[in-house]
């Protein structure tokens, strides 16, 4: 390392420790300050997962607000069905004595919509002494990578970052389709004699569909590729109420998600809810949110949903015949105004930028078609370039701290990028992107990318306390 190097990194060190308690103090402040719209908009959702039971139909209950995810209960002849069991033990707890308040009868099925833990985690709760039938696709568990399977995961790392669970409760709003719950204390159900049952699937179907009789209620279980390739939807015919899974609920969908799946197929997601709408419901049950009641509404819902997936999918590949790179599609894909402005459509958990990136890859991989991309410079050598044109790293970091100043926070978290690539220990830089992060974490509708963001900008402040303070 250069003595001129050495000089700087001293002499910033000696300038952030001056600094430094500045920035955090206002930093604190900022947490604290009133809602922007977003927040506002972000806390009125809400309303959306307000713990209580819904009366669905006659006898078909559904538990929102108790746990992420919904949990519904159809009463039967001799026995209960539940259909998603909620994300925890501790969660399922409360959703099984509110349900026993309305029915006592044993619990004779379960259903899961899916393989996400937030429907399936808190199963053992509902198995008594009879352990019940337990459905699902005979690919249940697919999304799982048992590559990535072992030890801590960068999928459940991410999933920490994007749920928000590492952020202090003043900072965490909600999910956008969920309460802002934590995991819990799983533990704490180890006193059940159930809390060890097994609640692997007992019964599954390959695919199409299959007609299932459980305590004297017919249902129809439907594969429906979508969120998850295991994804079911079940039909009640005789009320004439679907149960949706994740392929529906009341926000823009997570075409894909921000903690990293394989890819969900698009166009199979969008031909699943021309299913769906066939069905001619009178009620729809979604994964997350309130149910919609009501012939006309369902359709409406479901209709909707299904016409902004097929445009996002539609309009991106025409985009791609077009040789527009992920880029340039990112502008090319608006929904149009009717869809972007409906409340029940807004970017409150995926977002249409992010569905466009992945259709993208999922037809034509990460190369955009530009040769100058294929071997691209490394990160660092590229920043070293950046500095080098800016007129040294003060020069680029002044360009940044101008930018964040100046409410240009995109620009000003991509300067510090290269700044922190160039040097890891600039504690400078890691301040601006934070501070960058966080303003566009407090002005962005987005859940999911609100609780990355300031994960990720408390991350960068405590790095750069920890090397200001040795």
């Amino acid at each position: 390392m250069s003595l001129l190097v050495k000089t700087m990194r001293f002499v910033r060190s000696i300038f952030m420790k001056l600094w430094l308690p500045v920035v955090l103090l206002c930093t604190s402040f900022v947490s604290v300050a009133q809602d922007t719209e977003a927040e506002s908009t972000l806390r009125a959702r809400s309303t959306e997962f307000e713990k209580q039971i819904v009366t669905v139909a006659p006898g078909v209950f559904t538990a929102l607000g108790y746990s992420p995810a919904n949990s519904s209960m159809v009463v039967g002849h001799d026995g209960v069905i539940i259909i998603d069991t909620g994300m925890t033990p501790n969660h399922s707890i409360e959703i099984l004595e509110a349900f026993q308040a309305i029915s006592d009868l044993p619990v004779r099925g379960i259903i899961y919509t899916h393989g996400h833990g937030d429907h399936t985690g808190g199963a053992s709760v509902f198995v008594g002494d009879k352990p019940p039938e337990i459905w699902a696709m005979e690919n249940f568990g697919i999304e799982d990578s048992p590559l990535l399977a072992a030890g801590l995961t960068i999928q459940r790392q991410r999933g920490v970052r994007q749920a928000g669970f590492a952020l202090p409760d003043e900072l965490r709003i909600n999910n956008g389709i969920a309460p802002a719950m934590r995991p819990g204390n799983a533990n704490a159900f180890s006193a059940n004699e159930n809390a060890s049952a097994n609640t692997s699937p007992t019964h599954t179907f390959a695919g199409g569909r299959e007609r299932i009789d459980i305590a004297g209620v017919e249902l129809d279980l439907v594969a429906a590729p979508g969120e998850t390739d295991d994804q079911i939807y079940v039909w009640l015919p005789e009320q004439r109420v679907l149960f949706a899974g994740d392929n529906f609920y009341r926000s823009f969908p997570n075409l894909y998600a921000i903690r990293g799946t394989p890819y969900r197929d698009v166009y199979l997601w969008a031909n699943s809810l021309d299913l769906m709408i066939a069905e001619d419901a009178v009620a729809v049950v979604p994964g997350h949110t309130r149910p919609v009641i009501g012939e006309a509404e369902s359709r409406a819902a479901l209709t909707r949903y299904r016409d902004a997936i097929r445009f996002v999918h539609d309009k991106t590949v025409e985009g791609m015949n077009i040789g527009l790179t992920p880029d340039e599609l990112v502008d090319y894909v608006k929904l149009p105004e009717e869809l972007a402005t409906h409340p029940d459509l807004g970017e409150y958990y995926g977002r249409v930028a992010w569905a466009v990136r992945s259709i993208f890859n999922g037809y034509l991989g990460w190369y955009d078609g530009n040769p100058t991309n294929l071997l691209p410079l490394s990160p660092g050598e590229e920043a070293q370039r950046m500095v080098e044109l800016a007129g040294g790293a003060d020069a680029l970091l002044l360009a940044a701290q101008t930018a964040l100043s100046e409410g240009d926070v995109q620009w000003a978290a991509q300067l510090a990028d290269y700044l922190i690539a160039f040097d890891p220990m600039l504690s400078a830089a890691k301040l601006v992107k934070a501070d960058a992060l966080t303003v566009m974490a407090r002005n962005s509708e987005n859940a999911l990318g609100r609780n990355f963001n300031l994960t990720i900008a408390n991350m960068l402040r405590e790095q750069a306390a920890t090397e200001n303070s040795e």
